[in-house]
């Protein structure tokens, strides 16, 4: 079972929300929200609004047990970018881009990626036979 939840838009550099993505990736998803709690990065708070929104879908869509979710994969892609200018001297202009990003968080129970890794070994088995 997985649930996936998608943030579009946000208005953090793509470099930024990385940090913070590398941070709870693989983690379970109690552990990922103390984390981001208290985090003093600023790409913190839309990574837990996602997060918890993943988890939420996982709940209602799929029924599934907070307590045994975990998170699967986090993204961070960049998005677009909005360009500015400011004005320099002697008539000329520095280019600012505003960048921002998409998150995409996908959550889901610990027996099913420990059975999806079993399956791959044991085909890798059956093909060196």
């Amino acid at each position: 079972m997985q649930a996936t939840a998608i943030l579009k838009f946000i208005r953090v550099s793509p470099q930024k929300g990385r940090l913070v993505a590398d941070q709870i990736r693989g983690l379970s998803v109690e552990r990922a929200l103390e984390l981001l709690q208290f985090s003093p990065k600023k790409a913190a708070k839309p990574v837990k609004k996602a997060l918890e929104s993943a988890i939420a879908n996982a709940e209602h869509n799929a029924g599934a047990d907070v307590d045994e979710l975990k998170v699967q994969t986090i993204h961070i892609d960049a998005g677009s970018t909005l360009k500015r200018f400011q004005a320099r001297a002697k008539g000329r202009g520095a280019r600012i881009l505003k960048r921002t990003c998409h998150i995409t968080v996908t959550v889901g129970d610990a027996q099913q990626k420990k059975a999806e890794r079993n399956k791959s070994q044991k085909n890798k088995s059956e093909g060196e036979k």
